[in-house]
């Protein structure tokens, strides 16, 4: 079985991934949708949380990915990032989404990553402004960031061609051809429902308009 299929299978087994194609949910860039996916679900899930840190581990040897330092992304790719490093015995940081008004005032927190090669791990990616805000703090400590990890990516363009800017490669451990491949198979959503997502996937930004949500 494929890395991507078991990661989607353990989304699906959690209630992580869920259909609202007739009541679309708002991510924070404002994109209405009807699909999103929990991935704060897995640590209450150890089993199926276990497959998503093997294929991290899988595309790190696979994609040939150099890591000296893990780090996450506050809140939600913290305990993914903490969980890959402990599994790796590697170091793991994690990086705030801003500097807090008092003590250190540091936005990456745990160790001096200056020099060091950081593997940044997220959650999810739907336009990545919030990992590429992250990899702007790493850098900014004076590590080397070449590579971002997130559980799935909505695949975006916007989100593509924003870390090929960056100078960043984009992996991740699964995709929604799987996930809606293992959702159909298991009931979850219909065909229609597929469709629906699929249409969405196409091009998210006018989607609600098109559908008269808006």
């Amino acid at each position: 079985m494929s890395c991507k299929r078991e990661v989607a299978e353990a989304l699906v087994e959690i209630g992580g991934v869920g259909f609202r194609p007739k009541d679309p949910i708002t991510f924070k860039s404002g994109i209405q949708s009807p699909v999103y996916c929990d991935n704060r679900r897995f640590p209450f899930h150890p089993a199926q949380w276990s497959k998503v840190i093997r294929g991290f581990e899988a595309m790190i040897a696979e994609d040939k990915i150099a890591v000296d330092v893990v780090g996450g992304v506050e809140a939600a790719g913290i305990p993914h990032s903490a969980a890959l490093g402990f599994h790796m015995q590697k170091p793991s940081v994690f990086i705030r989404k801003e500097a807090k008004g008092h003590g250190t005032k540091k936005r990456v927190e745990g160790g001096d990553v200056k020099g060091l090669r950081v593997v940044l791990v997220e959650d999810l990616v739907t336009t990545g402004m919030s990992s590429l805000a992250a990899i702007e703090a790493l850098r900014g400590e004076g590590a080397v960031v070449e590579d971002c990890m997130a559980i799935i990516s909505y695949g975006f363009a916007e989100a593509v061609e924003a870390f090929a800017r960056a100078g960043v490669r984009l992996h991740a451990a699964t995709d929604f051809d799987a996930v809606l491949s293992v959702a159909e198979e298991r009931g979850v959503v219909d065909a229609a429902g597929v469709a629906v997502v699929r249409d969405w996937l196409r091009e998210p930004h006018g989607w609600a308009k098109r559908q008269g949500f808006e």
